[in-house]
């Protein structure tokens, strides 16, 4: 809430000669300023304020002061939270004061307190001359301490607070205890207990005579919380600081330190602790930077084929949707198992897959997941740009993959993929994070909780903790470490050459937020840094007697994508180890290969000659895959063997089939031919489909997409910040309505309604005023009202008054405009010295 005396418009100054208003300062600063205040505080935008007077009102509201305090480094906080507990106004040294105490000044705050001062005073949240600052209203409100919100300072109500419903007689028991004349009212009474509390030497006097538990108890209390508790009956030390006023009833049964008392015990200090400065990042942890290079390079490889192997599974088979949205906890922990990764990082690779776009549900009626046709594209970048890809659309998602499995504030799940899992800090956590680490050298690291330190005194946090005992903006700094990591954006905590090219050219500060034109030229610098640290994709494997091969690095894709389907990963590393079975060996079988084509291809990429085991192996399974046909009855089991028929017959296992014998080599069965070939398989025989003319059917699965689709918009937190086109525009027009409503005007005709307002003249006498404005090329001052309803007033210089019209230049809206005669309420002729 604002007070008339922030945001009024009226002119003059205070007594020597300082703004009387939040209004009148702001009308006094030079438009840069204007702009930047516009560009910290992009909310008081939305919409553009008619005048200076309405952007005084709009930055002390509350929405929008809160918003402003939440952006303040830890210092900047501290010096508004001493002046929301000093006098107002507060004279530059008695908040100078308030940080130091009565100790010598400490270089380091009287360093930074002007800045902090400064960057208040940029924010609108302090106004007013060095010798009479004032802290913004609400902000003091927001701050100050009150029984339902402590300050961070451990103050107390000041003694006027805090003996506001006392009665005269005890007030004036307190001051005669205290050693005080009587005086004849209340209000001079607590005028004298101050000014005791506020006299170092006298007070030092008085406690001097305090008991020793006395002195006890106010040091338990000095540095806050400020309140404490009393029996009916208290003890005579407890007795003896109620007497003297050096604790105050509170509450019943409830006492506390009044604010005076509290800073002669803190030798005048607001705070514990002043943190002036930023923490070091210290202590840090050199590292080879060409060893960072490329372990995060090989990090980032194995990025790259864990979001190929993710969607290459689910393109067959993608799970369902849940019908509340996202990924079912059991579907994560499948994907879990498939990566052979833990959930939570199973959670972090769909959801970056999504965010960059190559994941989607199908929209089907029976809902699935699976890759879109963006996926097909990414596949075909080279695999720096693939990366790039990636990166970008994580540093810039709001979602967070981290609050999967947890529970939001109504207990509900927390799903994977899911609808509620958007944070809109988390880009600027991500960015700020790479941020610090790359003003440390090149291969340098430190500890997560060296950089949680700074980034608590950059935004201390002000919001209460969510499950997990963090707060959020922690929670998420968290995680981004944890995701670079995984990407490759960073190794062993430091940054790496890529992630560095990630947040700009070399030697410029990092800007957050980027526009998605210097994203993508950050995404290029990036790639092209990744490009040479990349490993070079090997044609060939190993192949060894015990059924395995082993990729000794990254296997080029089509290599990559026959193993897949020929052999079963039993191992990832540094080298991928590949185990043929014979449920592998029928899978590629299946997908059309032959016994031969599969010796020819292991032949052709093996650096050792193809084991005799695998050989016997390959020509074992292709002898018995396709000996049974499988066909449409409900289906059908044909062989020319009528012994393996008989043999399945008798196999307790194929009773579910429900198997009956038509003819020497033909058998019926009830199941449909799918389930028909799954329990044969699962009885250990190979069979094939085969088609209505007999022909064997090749098995190979459908890769699925979905339609089209765009990746997941971020969620903004709050405004988004304004271009300078945009703030050149917005500080003209807030200009140009100042001057409207401010213009002194030459008195009309007719009286002014009552209160202010619009001009009123008769049609006759505004006709007169615009044609003799348009012979004299005068500006006036006019009242409309337009279509809709709603009244403004503006400057105009008219040019031409014809058929009804007046056409002449808006100075509010800064272009020239057309207005009907019978919409303007009244016109009035500007001062001369304002025309």
């Amino acid at each position: 809430m604002t007070t008339p005396r922030e945001t009024g418009s009226s002119g003059g100054t205070a007594r020597g000669g300082g703004p009387r208003t939040l209004a009148e300062e702001l009308r006094a600063r030079p438009d840069g300023a204007l702009a930047g205040l516009l560009r910290a505080r992009p909310d008081l935008l939305t919409p553009v304020p008619g005048d200076l007077t309405q952007l005084a009102t709009r930055a002390g509201t509350r929405a929008s002061v809160v918003r402003a305090l939440e952006r303040l480094d830890r210092f900047v906080l501290q010096t508004a939270e001493a002046l929301a507990v000093a006098p107002d106004p507060c004279p530059y040294g008695t908040l100078a004061g308030l940080m130091t105490g009565d100790a010598p000044e400490d270089p380091r705050i009287a360093e930074a307190l002007p800045r902090a001062v400064a960057v208040l005073r940029e924010q609108a949240l302090v106004w007013g001359t060095e010798d009479r600052l004032r802290l913004v209203r609400t902000a003091r409100e927001l701050l100050a301490p009150s029984a339902a919100h402590p300050s961070p300072t451990g103050l107390g109500p000041t003694v006027a607070e805090a003996t506001a419903g006392m009665s005269p007689g005890r007030m004036q028991q307190i001051i005669a205890a205290a050693g005080l004349p009587g005086t004849h009212d209340p209000v001079s009474a607590v005028a004298a207990l101050t000014a005791l509390f506020e006299d170092r030497v006298r007070m030092a006097r008085l406690l001097e005579q305090a008991p020793a538990e006395a002195t006890s108890v106010l040091g338990r209390l000095r540095w806050g919380p400020p309140y404490g508790t009393v029996t009916a009956d208290p003890a005579p030390h407890l007795r003896w600081l109620l007497d003297r006023g050096l604790l105050l009833p509170a509450t019943p049964g409830s006492v506390v330190l009044p604010r005076e008392v509290a800073l002669h015990l803190r030798a005048g200090r607001a705070h514990r602790a002043p943190e002036p400065a930023a923490p070091e990042l210290a202590p840090a942890t050199p590292h080879s930077a060409r060893t960072v290079d490329a372990a995060a390079a090989g990090q980032a490889f194995t990025a790259l084929s864990t979001v190929e192997e993710l969607l290459a599974a689910w393109e067959s088979d993608g799970p369902l949707v849940l019908r509340a949205g996202g990924l079912s906890v059991r579907d994560l922990k499948r994907t879990a198992a498939l990566l052979d990764a833990t959930e939570a990082t199973a959670a972090f690779w769909t959801e970056l897959a999504y965010a960059a776009g190559l994941l989607a549900s199908d929209g089907e009626v029976d809902e699935r997941y699976a890759p879109t046709p963006a996926y097909d594209d990414w596949l075909h970048l080279p695999a720096e740009q693939r990366w790039g890809r990636l990166v970008t659309a994580w540093l810039a998602a709001t979602r967070s993959a981290g609050l999967a499995g947890g529970r939001d504030a109504k207990s509900r799940p927390l799903n994977a993929l899911g609808p509620d899992l958007d944070r809109s800090p988390a880009p600027e956590v991500r960015h700020r994070v790479l941020a610090l680490l790359a003003t440390l050298p090149p291969g340098t690291s430190v500890t997560p909780e060296t950089l949680l330190a700074r980034l608590h005194w950059e935004r201390p946090p002000r919001t209460a903790a969510e499950p997990g005992g963090e707060d959020l903006r922690t929670r998420l700094a968290r995680w981004a470490l944890v995701e670079a990591e995984l990407l490759g954006v960073t190794n062993r905590g430091a940054l790496s050459a890529p992630g560095r090219a990630l947040l700009g050219p070399e030697g410029a500060e990092p800007a957050f937020p980027m526009s998605d034109a210097e994203a993508g030229a950050c995404a290029v610098r990036a790639a092209v840094a990744l490009a040479p640290l990349l490993p070079e994709p090997l044609d060939h494997i190993l192949l060894q007697a015990d059924l395995t091969a082993v990729a000794p690095g990254p296997l080029k894709r089509p290599l990559a994508q026959m193993l897949s389907v020929l052999a079963d990963v039993e191992s990832k590393g540094g080298a991928t180890v590949y185990r043929f079975t014979p449920g592998s060996v029928r899978r590629a079988l299946d997908a059309g290969q032959t016994a031969a084509d599969l010796k020819a291809f292991l032949t052709g990429h093996s650096r050792t000659p193809v084991p005799q085991p695998l050989a016997y192996l390959i020509d074992d399974v292709a002898r018995r895959h396709g000996h049974l046909r499988v066909g449409a009855a409900s289906s059908y089991l044909r062989c020319d063997d009528d012994a393996v028929l008989a043999e399945i017959l008798v196999d307790r296992r194929s009773a579910p089939l429900r198997l009956r014998r038509l003819a020497p080599t033909v058998l019926a069965a009830q199941a449909a031919p799918d389930e028909l070939l799954e329990g044969l398989r699962a009885m250990g025989y190979a069979p094939a489909a085969e088609s209505a003319e007999g022909d064997v059917v090749v098995m190979r699965a459908d890769a699925r997409r979905t339609p089209p689709r765009t990746a997941p918009a971020p969620v903004p937190e709050g405004p988004p910040v304004p271009d300078e086109t945009l703030l050149g525009a917005a500080v003209r027009a807030i200009r140009a309505g100042d001057m409207a409503s401010t213009a002194e005007r030459k008195p009309v005709a007719a009286p002014a309604p009552a209160g202010g307002g619009l001009p009123r003249t008769t049609s006759a006498e505004t006709l007169a005023t615009m044609q003799a404005a348009v012979m004299t090329g005068s500006a006036v001052w006019i009242g409309y009202v337009n279509a809709e309803g709603a009244a403004s007033q503006r400057v105009i210089a008219p040019v031409r008054v014809e058929g009804g019209f007046v056409t002449g230049y808006d100075h509010t809206a800064d272009e020239v405009r057309t207005y009907p005669l019978h919409r303007i309420t009244g016109v009035a002729e500007l001062a001369d010295e304002h025309a």
